[in-house]
Parts: C-alpha cells; structure tokens; sequence
C-alpha cells in the first residue's frame, strides 16, 4: 500500500486504531484456519498474538517519535519474535506414536506475529500481501503437499519388535519386499510391549509398490509388533 496520507503512518489515535484492527482480522483469519483443523493455537490465540506484536511495534514507533530521538524501532519487536518462539514450542507434540505435530501451527504463531510486526510499523502492504499468502498455505496447499508426499519412494517409519534377536530378520523381511533400508536408528523411548525394542528407519519402497501396501505387507509379518508411518 503506497500513495497512502501521512496518518496512516503517523502513531495518532486513527492509525493505532487501523493497525490493531487489521491485526484482529489477519490473525482471526490464520487462526480459523487452524482451529476449524482442530490444532491447540486457533482463533483468539493467533489474534492475540497478531495484535501483540501489533501493539510492541506502535510502542516502539511511539518512543521514538515522542520520548526519544536515539532508539533502535527494531528493539521491541526482536524480543517479540523470541517470545513467539517459546509461545510456539507449547504447540509441538511428540505423540505415542512417535509423531511431530504442530510445526505448522507453531509457524503460523510465528507469521502471525510478524504481521502483527509489520502492522505495527505501518508496513501495510507486507503485511497484507503475507496474511493472505499465509492463509493459502495453510487452507489450500496441504493438498498440494499431501499430492507430492504420497509419490514419494522415501518413507519415514516406527516399527517396534518384540525382541533384539528380531532385529536381523526384521532387514531381512525388508529386503524380501525389495524395499531398501537408508537408515536405521535405536529408539531410547519407552516401547509398549516389554523387553521390546523400537526403531526409526528410513525405507525406499520399489516403483511399483503403494505406501500403504509396504505398511501392510510388513505388519502381516511374525515378531513385528507395531509399525507406522511417521
């Protein structure tokens, strides 16, 4: 947004009052996006977030307008992305699965916040061009994603047998699948049945070969307690 009158860009009671609302509605949208896909950070906490760091940037501009003239403007908005970045690491879970969720959320935390940032210091139109972006990436190209990760030969799995002297058939039972082990690594977590052992590895399925057929084919095998995809 350029060509705009210069109190847009002053700190006066309209602009304050413009940039807050426009965080409500950049972080509201983010933030439906995200709890309508029932992740732990939704709507009232993105637009929390947006308007926060909304709020530190219009501070900042205030202090260097009004109470000082040697300021860095950038200061207070540094610490506001360090303290989004601690807000986001609540939103990460490992489950008993042994999957990573909310890394999308955490980032969207993250965006929203630089937003709010931008908002704060009359950058309008980054502002607005990355909120509408955002909210595509989110919505609209998990899609996409999915599209690509399903064609993918590489597949990433937990797999849990019911001993270590299952360990050498279990790679033999791989390559009787003429599925290809690029690595293998010992997991130090808990496993549910006991005396068990779990491990993280990392396959090349054959071209004509589904990803959900090298699961089901290898959970038919004996000694193969628990495997899934992560």
């Amino acid at each position: 947004m350029t060509g705009l009158p210069d109190y847009f860009y002053d700190v006066n009671m309209f602009s304050v009052t413009f940039r807050l609302l426009m965080a409500l509605i950049f972080g509201g949208i983010i933030g439906l996006e995200r709890g309508s896909s029932g992740h732990p950070a939704g709507f009232r906490t993105h637009i929390l977030v947006c308007m926060g760091a909304t709020l530190a940037m219009l501070t900042n501009q205030f202090i260097a307008e009004t109470l000082s003239t040697v300021t860095d403007p950038s200061r207070m908005g540094a610490q506001v992305i360090t303290g989004v970045g601690f807000l986001g690491v609540g939103t990460i879970l490992v489950t008993g699965g042994h999957k990573i969720k909310g890394l999308t959320t955490a980032a969207g935390l993250w965006a929203s916040a630089c937003i709010g940032l931008a908002l704060g210091i009359g950058f309008y139109s980054g502002a607005v061009i990355t909120g509408f972006l955002v909210f595509i990436s989110l919505a609209y190209l998990s899609k996409f994603e999915k599209y690509f990760y399903n064609r993918s030969r590489i597949m990433d799995l937990y797999v849990e047998l019911e001993s270590l002297s299952m360990l050498k058939e279990f790679h033999n039972i791989i390559a009787s699948q003429n599925i290809s082990i690029e690595e293998t690594f010992l997991s130090k977590s808990d496993q549910l049945i006991n005396c068990g052992i779990g491990l993280h590895i990392s396959v090349k399925i054959p071209k004509d070969m589904e990803r959900h057929q090298a699961i089901e084919r290898l959970n038919q095998q004996e000694g193969i307690f628990l495997i899934e995809e992560i």
